[in-house]
């Protein structure tokens, strides 16, 4: 479990890039989180450099024993160079926080322990000093439920967990306080912003104690008609509740975007073929654009596969090209830091090349095209 590099597959850790999951073409992936401590190490920002070198080592020697992590890598985020950093949180395997994304660099014996090609890791020593994640492409929630509960216990039976019996699983910030659970889905609802219901829907799961955020997470922008939902309260409820809950609202939101998309190739189906076709084309001819220009086209293109305007393109193709053409992956590909300008230039050759191999795959399992 001794690793310093990132793996060499260059898909390490996306395994729910595949759409084979539930409502794919509406759903992108199903994520749940863990927040854990270990009693006896003082928690967050009032750990000192003992607690946090105590924290890694007795987690890494628990993870070593257990089914899913044993034979994945450990990686150690100072040790990382900046653009490894930032690929993992382009992954999103790894948070901005953990890898020192707001300034000030990774802190000391941060890191990342993965699964060998399964979907769970763990970020350790980031706000709280354990992150148990699983993510799984497509809507399934209670599977990736199932995956990380097991890890859990695993976990849990090797290290001293900060457990009180009133309050549950002690964190860092209260508002985990409880099963210390958050589970999110990552939603493409391109149908719902067209009809302008976007908002009238956001409000309501609110109203629900759930909230958004955009694709990389609490603080980010939503791209792309991207928005990430997931639950606000961790206290006062069991897990098995928490996820039946947000199970239940995305469902209803699944079907409030289906039937936008129905409204829209009903009325309008020349200016939704119209709109697809353009940010077809666009993508397929443009020299140069920002990550933001091609997040911004390629809900276009996604929402025509979906409405299957678009034959022969998968929405795995379309997730790869998501996550491969931000910043991090296109200097990682380049083997070079890359200035503004010419990251633009690589990030649409880049688009232009995909789309058109895309284009020319098989059908796959999962290809909502089929």
């Amino acid at each position: 479990m001794e690793t310093q590099k990132l793996p060499r597959d260059p898909e390490a850790g996306l395994g729910w890039l595949h759409a084979d999951g539930p409502n794919a073409d509406i759903v992108l992936s199903t994520r749940i989180r863990l927040a854990r401590n270990l009693h006896g190490h003082r928690f967050g920002v009032r750990a000192d450099a003992a607690d946090r070198e105590a924290v890694l080592r007795l987690t890494r020697e628990a993870a070593a024993a257990t089914e899913s992590l044993r034979a994945g890598p450990a990686l150690l985020i100072p040790r990382l160079g900046a653009t490894d950093r930032q690929l993992l949180v382009e992954r999103h395997l790894v948070s901005r926080e953990l890898v020192g994304g707001s300034g000030g660099g990774p802190a000391t014996d941060a890191a990342l322990l993965m699964g060998d090609d399964g979907p769970v890791s763990i970020m350790v020593n980031e706000e709280d000093h354990l992150r148990l994640q699983s993510i799984l492409g497509g809507f399934r929630l209670r599977d990736a439920w199932r995956v990380i509960d097991r890890l859990d216990d695993e976990l849990g039976s090797k290290l001293p967990y900060a457990f009180h019996p009133e309050f549950g699983y002690l964190t860092s910030c209260p508002t985990n306080v409880g099963t210390g659970l958050r589970a999110s889905v990552l939603m493409h609802l391109p149908g719902l912003v067209l009809t302008q219901e976007i908002n009238k829907v956001l409000q309501g799961i609110a109203q629900v104690g759930l909230t958004f955020r955009g694709l990389y997470g609490e603080g980010s922008e939503v791209v792309g008609n991207f928005f990430q939902i997931s639950n606000q309260t961790t206290l006062g409820k069991s897990e098995e509740d928490l996820i039946d809950h947000l199970q239940r609202i995305v469902q209803q939101v699944v079907q409030y975007e289906t039937s936008a998309r129905g409204v829209l190739l009903r009325d309008a189906p020349v200016v939704i073929e119209d709109k697809v076709w353009r940010a077809y084309g666009l993508l397929r001819h443009a020299r140069s654009a920002s990550f933001e220009e091609v997040m911004n086209l390629l809900s276009g293109v996604r929402l025509g596969v979906g409405l299957k305007l678009i034959p022969g393109l998968s929405v795995y193709s379309l997730n790869r090209i998501m996550i491969f053409s931000q910043a991090a992956h296109l200097e990682q590909a380049a083997e070079s830091a890359l200035p503004d300008g010419d990251a633009d230039v690589r990030r649409a050759a880049y688009v232009r090349r995909a789309l058109a191999e895309g284009a020319a795959r098989p059908p796959e399992h999962g290809d909502l095209t089929d």
